[in-house]
């Protein structure tokens, strides 16, 4: 049984895009690997991996020095930074990049922090990945402010919003604010808390990591002031990507060295970035609007041709350099809108598919909002009586690699009641087939019968 991701010109067959991904070759126990944890982590195409050895390669420098390589890394992070500037519709200099997600919140954080102290308040939710708590919470202890948290409701897996909308006062200088839960799949209202937010004149964080790999972000419609993602988890490499208005980049007291840049994005950059990361996050974002295959989309010409140092006279061929073609931007922003919505399409019947068979089976409950309300392709459930570690443990056997536990959600489970095991989650990604999901359908099937 085959797929096919639409796109708003030609269609992509689900095989054309396994095909791109080396990973899906595994076998595990005879069986052909299925990988069910993109939630956790994407695997990655050729092209994103020959974006990193490329750089590593033939470019490989540290920045702003007067010699070939250096010149040349330059150009790859700048291009990177235009990439992204697609990817969130934001400017390029108000794309910062750093090792991942928990590290940049606690940098903002911490630079928040140096500004607040008892009196104020802090309001996150019960649906944030604990990224998103742990450093708010250190400001409790080390500033003094309150941190206040919107209650989940555990049946329907959403925010309970009028909770929410108690919780944000006058008091509230920083709401942090998760737009996608990723133990559930839930996808919240970034949109209105960040209105609720800047109403009350606090600034708004969005939590995108488990929202940017299935929707396209848009931090000027949104007017968030800081929005963050992880690239390894939309194809890419372990790189964190992180958007803040140039004004607050600047105006935001960053913990930085002296000799650092002053001005943004890399006033809020520490220490030596990740570059064959970044040239791989870049990749990654091209990778993603090759799949809308709009003819006239430079953007997918490079993701498809060779790199290396011959290659758009020294620079990678999937957009590195400061030959960067600039009317590109329009066509690759409309690429990824064009190749989200397919996605979306692709992989909404089979959560639907997922979610009606998985509750129809004895002794299997589901957790989060059913397929007919906006969400992740994301699936989380308990079999009865099955440890979550030995159903993941069962179905990895049999090559289909699911992931259990609290997924740093650790709120989510408390609430549910499901400590110390947790749910286990499975996930949709542009690779999964139909075949697949019947795998992992007859698979859960088995091990609720004891068999």
């Amino acid at each position: 049984m085959s797929t096919v991701v639409q796109s708003a010109s030609n269609p992509i067959s689900t095989e054309s895009i396994r095909n791109q991904f080396p990973a899906l070759e595994r076998r595990h126990n005879d069986h052909p690997v299925a990988y069910f944890d993109g939630a956790g982590g994407t695997q990655t195409p050729r092209v994103v991996v020959d974006a990193v050895a490329d750089y590593l390669l033939n470019h490989n420098a540290n920045t702003h020095w007067e010699y070939p390589t250096s010149h040349e890394t330059d150009a790859i992070i700048e291009s990177a930074r235009h990439a992204f500037e697609d990817f969130l519709n934001a400017s390029a200099n108000e794309i910062v990049f750093g090792p991942n997600t928990t590290t940049m919140i606690y940098h903002l954080s911490r630079a928040l922090g140096r500004t607040l102290g008892p009196g104020d308040e802090i309001v996150i939710t019960e649906l944030e990945h604990h990224a998103n708590v742990a450093p708010w919470q250190a400001l409790v202890v080390e500033r003094g402010v309150r941190l206040n948290i919107a209650q989940m409701d555990p049946e329907t897996g959403q925010l309970a919003w009028s909770d929410f909308e108690r919780l944000v006062t006058k008091k509230t200088k920083v709401v942090a604010f998760g737009a996608g839960c990723n133990a559930l799949g839930t996808v919240n209202n970034y949109r209105g808390a960040v209105e609720l937010a800047h109403s009350v004149g606090a600034l708004a964080l969005v939590d995108a990591v488990h929202y940017a790999p299935y929707f396209v972000c848009d931090v000027k419609e949104t007017n968030c002031d800081f929005l963050t993602c992880s690239a390894y988890k939309f194809y890419g490499p372990h790189v964190s990507v992180f958007y803040g208005k140039k004004d607050l980049l600047e105006a935001v007291d960053f913990p930085k060295l002296q000799p650092a840049p002053d001005t943004a994005p890399e006033r809020a950059e520490m220490g030596t970035q990740n570059h064959e990361g970044i040239a791989g996050a870049a990749a990654a974002v091209d990778f993603y609007a090759s799949l809308a295959v709009h003819k006239t989309a430079r953007v997918s010409e490079r993701v498809s041709t060779g790199s290396g140092p011959g290659s758009l006279r020294g620079q990678p061929a999937w957009g590195g350099g400061s030959d960067r073609v600039k009317d590109s931007t329009s066509s690759r922003r409309a690429n990824l809108q064009s190749a989200f919505k397919g996605l979306r399409a692709h992989s909404a019947p089979q959560v639907k598919r997922l979610w009606e068979s998985l509750s129809g089976i004895n002794g299997v409950r589901l957790y989060g909002p059913p397929p007919e309300v906006e969400r992740t392709p994301t699936v989380s459930f308990t079999v009865k009586n099955v440890a979550s570690t030995e159903v993941a443990g069962r179905l990895a056997e049999q090559g289909l690699f699911a992931s259990h536990g609290d997924f740093y959600a650790q709120t989510v489970i408390e609430r549910l009641g499901l400590q110390p095991e947790g749910l286990v989650r499975v996930g949709c990604a542009c690779y999964t087939s139909d075949d697949e999901i019947e795998r992992l359908i007859e698979a859960v099937h088995r091990i609720a019968l004891g068999s």
